[in-house]
Order: structure tokens, then sequence, then C-alpha cells
């Protein structure tokens, strides 16, 4: 029989309701029985105490909240009656105990990746083509279509033959639908010149000049992030000629990352090469045999330990702490245990787990870089009279996360429970296996362009009230909370966690399971739905206050 609540750790003083609760209704856990006094919907929390004002509300096993008015047992948990407060953290010298999980039945699971000069492992093989400013966002989209039209890559738009149905007065808008994406990808297949590409990709973006100098040095790591990323076979760079975002920075950048170890790069200077035409030439010339090299890598078979899972959450709801993240952390302790690596990002939504995550790193040095990124950011949102707790949306709260801190802790279970390796500032590349921390905004996009400028090649993103979101260079496999989300929009979800709500699974289970459709993912075998509808999301984060 199913459950109709939950309580989370065993020093909680809050339930969760999994089904819609009735007021009147006796809820009994392991000591008493509990009569609801309020309607309580799915996903929201319902006291197991009297509240007075001023009492702590605790969820995770730590501090969520604290009340603002008197709660009765059984009462409603609300915006109304409470507030956001976190527990203070310190730093540890404390040495972290991990008992990691059993990986006896992953040892010999492998995936077809593409195997770089330097060691790192691509699950896919692009070419990148990309801006070093605003500027030249246009030639960008010119060559793009060039591009992708003539070597297969482009998709027929589903909505054109409804379109023009409609001017030729042939449908009625409410009731025609095109057909013809039916055909798209065994056209695409039929026209492929390159059958080792698995395409080309196409970053814009609105920086490089106008801002501040730290703004185009930023952009210029990210960038070489990009370029340096083990999905990436090489890169054709667009420069205007007088931007701040220089053409040298982005080399220096490289450099460091490269180590000697050097991909093709070609950086063309429009102000240098006279008319658009005589410079789109050029581009197109040298891209070309740019693309000849791409296309001599091949897959091979590679081992778990060479994931790096990015970890990320964007549209959630109060069932995201509960299923979908407890589900990534399974899969980030079974990857670094299998000698793999994980990246944790989303600083604003770790606001509340401090300290958890700081007595779980391996030296001092690692957790005082982490306690003062985080200090660096909260100060910065406060001085422009915000700060975290403003980081729950509309939607998060409507889904029953009142509070930062109730997102927090339910976010950080997206890191699982292995020991912490290191601490990453933005645009930072992975140098250290293990979980890692990577210091980006809430926001989903510029989160998942800050995890796969880090290295990250593939991206987990758990969401409970959907989104399309995907990245330019690195699959990004959407995992559904919930069953009516999974339902309702199959066409942006890849795998659902909410079996474990359902109790038709346990953590493990669905866990395993992922990583399953990972390593299916990781092969090119199965195609994310992100990248099906071309959701290639890039936002660079230029240092401001972004939650």
């Amino acid at each position: 029989m199913r459950n109709k609540t939950l309580v989370l750790h065993p020093n909680d003083n809050v339930g969760v309701a999994l089904i819609d609760l009735s007021k009147g209704e006796l809820i009994k856990d392991s000591e008493n029985t509990i009569k609801i006094q309020d309607h309580i919907t799915a996903k929201h929390k319902y006291a197991l105490k009297n509240f007075l004002p001023g009492d702590d509300i605790l969820m995770y096993g730590t501090i969520v909240g604290e009340a603002t008015q008197a709660i009765p047992a059984g009462g409603a948990i609300t915006l109304a009656n409470i507030r956001h407060k976190t527990r203070k953290y310190r730093s540890t010298s404390q040495e972290y105990s991990w008992t990691p999980p059993d990986v006896k039945q992953w040892k010999e699971k492998t995936f077809q990746g593409y195997l770089r000069a330097d060691g790192q492992v691509g699950t896919a093989n692009y070419w990148l083509v990309l801006p070093l400013v605003f500027c030249e966002n246009t030639n960008i989209k010119l060559l793009q279509e060039a591009f992708e039209n003539a070597l297969g890559f482009s998709k027929i738009n589903p909505y054109e033959h409804q379109i023009r149905n409609l001017i030729s007065g042939l449908a009625s808008p409410f009731t025609q639908k095109s057909t013809e994406s039916v055909t798209v990808e065994s056209l695409e297949a039929k026209n492929r010149i390159f059958e080792n590409l698995d395409g080309i990709r196409f970053l814009t973006h609105n920086g490089g000049c106008g801002g501040t100098r730290n703004d185009a040095e930023t952009l210029c790591a990210l960038l070489a992030g990009y370029i340096h990323h083990p999905n990436v076979a090489g890169a054709t760079v667009l420069s205007l000629g007088c931007q701040n975002a220089e053409a040298k920075i982005l080399q220096q950048k490289l450099e460091v990352l490269e180590k000697g170890v050097n991909k093709p790069v070609i950086i063309f200077d429009q102000q240098q090469e006279g008319t658009t035409d005589d410079y789109i030439t050029k581009v197109i010339a040298q891209t070309w045999e740019g693309l000849k090299l791409a296309n001599q890598e091949k897959r091979s078979t590679q081992p778990i330990s060479k994931l790096v899972i990015g970890l990320e959450c964007g549209g959630s709801d109060g069932f995201s702490g509960i299923s979908a993240n407890p589900t990534l952390g399974r899969v980030s302790d079974l990857v670094v245990s299998s000698g793999g690596s994980a990246i944790l990002s989303e600083f604003p939504e770790l606001c509340g787990a401090e300290q958890n995550l700081i007595d779980r790193c391996k030296t001092t040095e690692i957790s005082d870089k982490f306690i003062r990124l985080m200090e660096e950011y909260s100060a910065a949102a406060e001085r422009v009279g915000s700060g975290f707790d403003m980081n729950p949306s509309p939607g998060n709260i409507k889904d029953g996360l009142l509070t930062d801190a109730i997102k927090s802790c339910g976010a950080a279970k997206k890191g699982g429970t292995a020991p912490i390796s290191g601490v990453l500032d933005y645009t930072e590349y992975l140098s250290s296996p293990g979980l890692n921390l990577l210091c980006t905004p809430g926001n989903d996009v510029e989160s998942t362009t800050g995890l796969a400028g880090s290295g990250a090649n593939i991206i987990l993103f758990t969401t409970g009230l959907g989104t399309p979101t995907g990245n330019p260079i690195c699959p990004v496999i959407k995992v559904s909370t919930n069953h009516k989300l999974s339902s309702r929009m199959p066409d942006i979800i890849d795998f659902n966690s909410g079996s474990v709500i359902s109790g038709e699974q346990t953590i493990e289970e669905c866990g395993d399971d992922l990583l399953e459709l990972v390593l299916e993912v990781a092969s090119g075998k199965v195609q994310v739905k992100a990248d099906e509808k071309r959701n290639f999301d890039f936002i660079p984060w230029k240092r401001g206050v972004s939650l």
C-alpha cells in the first residue's frame, strides 16, 4: 500500500504529504497519530508538533526555517507561518568517514566514447563554432544555416508545413499538424557526409565587449573550457578584432588547459579579412579541413571512470529532494566509487546545507574555499538588496519549496554522500577526480553552461515542473520527480523517478536504472530529448547577482 506521508529524517518536526491530505484525516507515524488540521496538497508540509513563534523548522535533519506564528500539530506549513532560516556553519578539521556503495556489478560496465589525446573521453564528437564578441553573432548564424543545411544536420521545423498550409488557406490553425518531422531523422542519416561527426555546434552570446575587463576575461575562460571539452574535436573562432575579449586572452586560457596537447583551433579576425563574403568564404574553407580531421575520431570502449557527471536541477518541486535528487546522488556515488567524477553546481541552492558539505571536504583548504565563495556570493547579493533567501521561484513555492533552505537541502541530495575532493570557482576546469562543487548561479542555463565549461561530459538535470533546458556540447538527461510530469511532458523527460514516490522502487534501484541510461547516452545509442528538440542553451554568467 502506498504511503501517504513521509518524514525525511528522525530529527524532523515536519512531514511531507505524498498525496493530497484532507482536513480531519488521521496520519499515523512510528510514534503517534496526528490529526490533519488543514487541507494539505501533495508535496507540501505539515507540522508534527505544536510550534510557537521563533521555533525552528527541521527537515532533512537540519534547520530550514522558523515559525512566525503558532502552528498546531497537523497544521499546514505555509509562507504565512514560516520564514527562511539556516543553521550556522563553521570550518572543521574533523575527518569524514564514508562507506562507498558496492560497485561490483559496475566494474565490467563500459561505454563507447571518444578518447582524446589528453586522456579525456567525450560522449559526443562535435566541431564548435563560436564568437568572441556579440558583433559576430550574425556571421555565426549565417554559417550555421549553411553548414547544417548542406551537411544534413539541420532539422525541418515541424510547424513550417502547418504555416504554409495556413497561408494557402488549406488548414485550420487549431487542427492542422505537420507530419514532416517523421521523416527528418531518416533524411539526416541519409545526407550525413561526416559519419563520425555528431554535429557542428554554434554558440552565440551577448558578451565580449562593452562590459568590464573581468567580464571579458571570464568569457574567454568559459569559451576555452568549451573548446577543451572532451566532446569537442576542434573549433572555429570568429573575432571582430577590436573587442575586449581578445583572441590572445582566449589563447592564453587554452594554453593553461591544454598543457601542450593542442586541438585544432582556427581563429579569424573579420577586420583583417576585407568584405564579409571574402571573410565567410575563408572561414568555410578552413573549417571544412577541420571537419575532416574531426571525422577521423571514432568511439572506443571506455570505463565508467571516464564519466564526469554534471548535477543540476530546475523547475524543482516538493518531491525533488525526495525522489529525483537522491536518485542523482546514488548515480554520483556509484560513478565516484568507480573512479569517475561528479560536479554539483548552484551555490545559492546549497544555502542551509553548508555544514554537511563542509564536513565532507577532504581538506581544510577545500572547505575554506567553499566557505569563501559562498560568503562572497551571498554578500554580493545582499549589497544589491537581494539574498539567497530570494532564490525560490513562484513555481517552486507553489509546489512546496517555501524557503531557500528547504529547496537547498533537497538540492544538495544530488551530490550523494561521497567526500568532496575539490571546489571550483566559475570557469575553473575539473582537475581532481571525485565529487566537486562548482560555483554557479541557480539560474538553470547559466549553471548548465558552467557545468559543461568545467568539463562535465554528461549532465543529469532533475525537474518537478518541467523545463526544456539543454546544452550545445553536453547531453542533458532530464529526470522527472513524479509520474504526472513524465506523463504530461514526455517530449522533454528522459527518465522518470516518480517510482520512488509511488513506492515502486527504492532510491538505489532507481539510481541503478538511471546509470544504465547514462551509459547508453554516453555511447551515442540514445539521444536525449533536449538534443532532439535542439535546446542548445548557452548563457555565460557575468558574475553579477543571479540567483
